[in-house]
């Protein structure tokens, strides 16, 4: 995830009470069987993610179906909060239909009250009062987005 220094990230987590959800909406609790707060050994036990590094207070993984390269992780587990962030893959939606490649247009029609006063606009997820949206745009196109814990102390 570039809010990290690592590029293009490209993971996953579920969905709200499914360990995969049959529409393969990315949030509001994850994606791909990978579900925000969960444990290392809980992350672990889906048989669903690939540990690329450690580095201290997070560990940084791939979703095994989706892996993100060499200098990039797809998520990012904290030893305080577990599971802290997902970088969302290409093509996977938000149940608001948002996804890499949609216009910030089509973000501020999505998430009315998005913020955009800080380094990148986040928004609230509908559904889940812990969470956010990160998305991070280049000439009004998502090149990046991701779903965190609000709290989640991995990323900048």
């Amino acid at each position: 995830m570039a809010l990290t220094g690592v590029t293009a990230a490209s993971a996953a987590a579920t969905s709200a009470d499914a360990t995969t959800s049959a529409a393969g909406k990315f949030g509001p609790y994850g994606y791909g069987g990978v579900r925000l707060g969960m444990t290392v050994k809980q992350a672990e036990a889906t048989r669903k993610i690939v540990k690329k590094r450690d580095d201290g207070q997070c560990s940084g993984w791939d979703l095994k179906a989706h892996p993100t390269g060499r200098d990039s992780v797809g998520l990012y587990i904290s030893k305080d909060l577990g599971v802290a962030l997902i970088g969302a893959p290409k093509g996977v939606k938000t149940p608001e239909g948002i996804q890499v490649g949609s216009t910030m247009k089509q973000v501020k029609k999505a998430y009315p009250r998005l913020d955009t006063t800080g380094n990148y606009p986040v928004a609230a997820v509908p559904g889940n009062p812990k969470a956010l949206y990160y998305f991070l745009a280049h000439r009004g196109k998502v090149y990046e987005l991701a779903l965190a814990l609000k709290n989640q102390d991995c990323t900048n």
